[in-house]
């Protein structure tokens, strides 16, 4: 049984559609929930930081094979379930909002730099208005 506050997989799967959508691309996309210890380590292992986070985007990279394959994203259900309470967030939001920042990733946006932050933050804002949420970089 999923962790308590987990969105159905057909609200996961808009959500990426959307995100999708916004940029025409199409493809397939695994979307996996762990627990904090799962994505501690998955962190630590591929990005060398050794702590839970939120969301991690793992693009597919495998030279023209399976082009219709973007990649996967792990999302930790208690670290989002804690940001949403610690932030003041509707959990649905902020779930929509890993999900789509999760895809955005895969499709080769970042925030490295205050440019690519600001491009990828205004994708994001747009995505999310189209779905009905609020701007979640908005200060209450």
């Amino acid at each position: 049984m999923p962790p308590t506050g987990v969105p159905t997989p057909g609200a996961l799967r808009a959500w990426a559609l959307a995100a999708l959508g916004a940029s025409g691309d199409q493809g397939e996309i695994t979307i996996r929930i762990v627990d904090e210890a799962e994505i501690a380590e998955l962190n630590g292992r591929y990005r060398g930081k050794h702590y839970a986070t939120n969301v991690l985007s793992f693009p597919y990279e495998a030279d023209g094979l399976a082009e219709s394959v973007l990649g996967d994203l792990v999302i930790c259900a208690p670290v989002v379930a804690r940001e949403a309470a610690e932030q003041g967030k509707d959990p649905r939001a902020h779930w929509a909002h890993m999900v789509v920042h999760g895809v955005l990733h895969l499709m080769g946006e970042d925030h490295e730099d205050d440019e690519d932050a600001e491009r990828m933050e205004s994708l994001e804002r747009s995505i999310l208005a189209r779905l009905d949420f609020a701007d979640p970089y908005l200060e209450e």
